[in-house]
């Protein structure tokens, strides 16, 4: 059963609330009706996440198959409905021997989130532009007297005596940015980014020349070409040739808002009132126009 931080069992009313407030994708779980004798009444309801679990449906096989069900609708980061019939005795092995009808309702992580290694001019120029932009920061520096005393909502500062350390944090869909003032510790970065982690992005602030040094380093380190490709240097779009922080800082924005954007064309539809209203009445699943 999924805890908060402090380690006390959170209903799912609360891990709602706890996942939009950490920007967390999660799944809502809820039985919407049921015929004889089912573990759990109508309207019950739990969250599913992608490591746990709050509240239940009342466990067993049923449970077990429903958590699947939404944890696989949380792979392609893209909000879905769907309605799920479940005979207990038949399809969940279970023997209540009644059914259940469950709807599940998938709210991924549709925001930007990015890393920032590094609170110089630059990072400092960036985060006044990502602040208005619909993105969760993580902003990495060894110095706590370096961050602003007031930062945008969302920004979370993290003063850190290696920021190597903070990548064990990074969830597989953030967006890194290597701009430390130190190029030891860029280097670190980037290197245990593309070894440990599967993030798709690393982006570096530095010259061509730095670029050249780092990635032959990279290849005599081990690290495979494929995985280099994951890593941009000079950071930023190529078309924007400024020098001053916040021209830098405008490159490196467009390139991270421009990386792969959830389209409202690629949305499914939510579910019509006739497929919810069916699925009290029909024992057969009710599938989705294609």
């Amino acid at each position: 059963m999924g805890q908060r931080p402090g380690g006390s069992i959170m209903n799912w009313q609360e891990a709602v609330n706890w996942c939009h407030g950490n920007g967390n994708a999660f799944t809502l779980v809820t039985l919407i009706s049921t015929s004889g004798s089912t573990p759990r009444g109508g309207s019950t309801k739990m969250v599913v996440t992608q490591n746990d679990i709050y509240d239940t449906i009342g466990g067993g096989e049923l449970e077990f198959k429903v958590t699947a069900h939404a944890r696989e609708m949380l792979v392609n980061r893209v909000p879905q409905q769907k309605v799920e019939h479940f005979p207990l005795a038949t399809k969940a092995n279970q023997c209540c021997g009644g059914s259940v009808t469950v709807l599940l309702e998938s709210f991924p992580v549709t925001s930007t989130r990015v890393a920032i290694f590094g609170a110089g001019h630059v990072a400092a120029s960036l985060i006044k532009i990502l602040a208005h932009c619909d993105a969760r920061i993580d902003w990495v520096d060894t110095r706590p007297e370096i961050f602003p005393e007031e930062l945008p909502a969302n920004v979370k500062p993290l003063a850190i005596d290696d920021p190597v350390d903070f990548i064990e944090s990074l969830s597989n869909d953030h967006r890194c940015v290597v701009m430390t003032h130190d190029h030891h510790l860029d280097y670190r970065l980037v290197y245990s980014l593309l070894s440990f982690t599967e993030v798709d992005y690393v982006g570096m602030i530095g010259s061509e020349t730095k670029a050249r040094r780092f990635y032959a380093r990279m290849t005599k380190d081990g690290i495979n070409k494929v995985d280099q490709l994951r890593c941009v240097c000079p950071v930023g779009l190529k078309e924007i040739k400024g020098k001053l922080p916040m021209e830098i800082a405008v490159s490196v924005a467009g390139q991270l808002l421009s990386l792969d954007p959830v389209r409202a064309s690629e949305l499914k539809p939510a579910l019509s009132w006739k497929e919810v209203r069916a699925a009290f009445s029909s024992p057969t699943p009710v599938e989705r126009p294609k």
